[in-house]
């Protein structure tokens, strides 16, 4: 069974900082693509950051210069570091990762930021 296990999210204040994990098994997510999503109250899933097995990252432009995604191929796990956060930050955040030509998702974690 393919599993993505969200950790890391909480409450924080403006201007703090938080680290998101997503432990995969079940597959080999090290070739292909993971990413991270996110979703607030009332809102769609939109793409924050992604990552490619070759390194390459791109990240949604509300968050550049603030996040920063990393993965470990051998530990089958993406990260991200979330610096500087701001209340329109808050949401559900979700791991993703491709495998077996399927799209795979975490259950989420919430992040909260106050104001």
């Amino acid at each position: 069974q393919v599993q993505l296990v969200e950790s890391g999210g909480g409450l924080v204040q403006f201007g703090g900082s938080l680290s998101l994990s997503c432990a995969a098994s079940g597959a080999d997510f090290s070739s292909n693509t993971m990413a991270w999503f996110r979703q607030a109250p009332g809102k769609g899933r939109d793409m924050v950051a992604s990552i490619t097995s070759a390194g390459v990252i791109e990240y949604a432009d509300s968050v550049k210069g603030r996040f920063t995604i990393s993965r470990d191929k051998a530990k089958n796990a993406v990260y991200l570091a979330m610096n500087n956060l701001r209340p329109e930050d808050t949401a559900v955040y979700y791991c993703y990762g491709n495998a077996y030509a399927r799209s795979h998702w975490g259950r989420g974690t919430q992040v909260t930021v106050s104001s």
